[in-house]
């Protein structure tokens, strides 16, 4: 089955991060992706994903240059020449002086989308500074509008929301947009994709409240941070926890029937009384167990979902039924599942074939960009290509 983006090809070279989710999910939508490594060489230290990360890189190539040699350098630039997108997530100014940058990728393929993934952005006082996905939800607002721990220390996420929303889907978007836009005009574009920036975009409400009243926004400072008793957790005489999202009144008002405090449903905003609320629906669910509150409520449009675990909800009724997680054999590791595609219109199989990690593709992709066997064999030869 042919995905969106059948005939693009995409070279990745991130290893972790933005870059590496970005590139798992445009394959998903059908591209060709081509994970760009270093070749081995003695001190080099590479990053490789355990076998299971980023989909185990089912449906993708390897290629392996020195891009710190002419020759290599070289190679990667004629792959490029027959590519649609470039992907790269090293620190700023760095991809210019391996001379793989977008000005010399462009020099040779004017029509190349070139996305830059990084914490900062390419430029800015904070452009160089190292950091990770807890960082960037730091100085973007995230944490200090989400509950805080004890003693108000901000509670550490429990996925990567950086990374992921900020970051990789930031990039897949932006390279899309790209792609339409160079399919009416027949040119490429930069783009300049930080992780931070798109956290702000995450954050979009609470910035925009900001700047328009100057209130200052916090946990408890909206019904989506807590401010009341209608979107909380609340934990089940089995320990368990659901989550209440009932924003809208008719929702707050079944919630309210059916736990048997109907005397509530119509103070829904009314702050006066937001603690008393919330705890006598704390002692209500802790009358009956998990799942027998969600039996009870779920269906009843009351916005009430159960707090699965990582190994409860692969074994979810929904989920499963969507075909979320399909089979993956992996040749030395076996068969498993793992998470399958699913975003809107990715391509979704029920079974996928992984590779070892050691195997490559750059022969076989260096010969589709032109380069015959003798030129490929020299590169091998001196070492600029795996």
């Amino acid at each position: 089955m042919a995905g969106l983006l059948d005939g693009t090809t995409v070279l990745d070279l991130g290893s972790v991060g933005p870059a590496a989710r970005a590139s798992r999910w445009l394959a998903d939508y059908g591209a060709t992706v081509v994970k760009v490594g270093a070749v081995p060489s003695a001190g080099s230290v590479q990053i490789i994903p355990v076998f299971f990360a980023y989909g185990g890189q089912r449906g993708m190539k390897r290629a392996l240059f020195d891009l710190k040699s002419p020759e290599g350098r070289e190679a990667f630039l004629a792959l490029a020449a027959a590519s649609d997108v470039v992907i790269e997530s090293f620190r700023p100014g760095v991809v210019d002086r391996l001379g793989v940058g977008y000005d010399d990728v462009r020099a040779r393929n004017p029509g190349i989308v070139y996305c830059s993934t990084s914490g900062y952005g390419q430029d800015g006082p904070y452009s160089q500074h190292a950091g990770h996905d807890l960082n960037y939800l730091g100085v973007g607002g995230y944490l200090a509008c989400s509950e805080a721990g004890e003693a108000g220390k901000p509670v550490i996420p429990g996925t990567t929301v950086a990374d992921s929303a900020a970051g990789g889907m930031h990039a897949v978007m932006s390279i899309c947009a790209a792609l339409v836009a160079r399919g009416r005009t027949g040119e490429g574009a930069f783009l300049d994709v930080s992780v931070a920036d798109g956290v702000l975009q995450l954050m979009a409400l609470h910035i925009e409240d900001h700047l328009a009243t100057g209130v200052h926004p916090g946990h408890r400072h909206t019904i989506t941070t807590g401010r009341y008793a209608c979107y909380d957790t609340y934990q089940a005489a089995d320990g368990g926890w659901i989550t209440v999202a009932a924003i809208e009144a008719k929702f707050w008002a079944n919630f309210c029937n059916l736990v048997g405090l109907p005397q509530w449903a119509s103070s829904q905003t009314d702050d006066a009384v937001q603690d008393q609320i919330r705890a006598e629906v704390a002692d209500v669910i802790r009358t009956k167990g998990r799942d027998e509150w969600v039996a009870l409520l779920a269906p009843a449009d009351t916005c009430v979902a159960p707090v699965l675990s990582v190994e409860e909800l692969v074994d979810d009724p929904q989920l499963v039924s969507r075909g979320d997680f399909p089979e993956a054999h992996h040749p030395s590791k076996g068969t498993f599942r793992q998470l399958g595609p699913t975003l809107a219109g990715q391509v979704r199989e029920p079974r996928y074939d992984l590779r070892e990690g050691d195997v490559t593709d750059t022969d076989a992709l260096l010969a589709s960009a032109g380069l015959s066997p003798d030129e490929i064999t020299k590169l091998h030869e001196a070492g600029a290509i795996a």
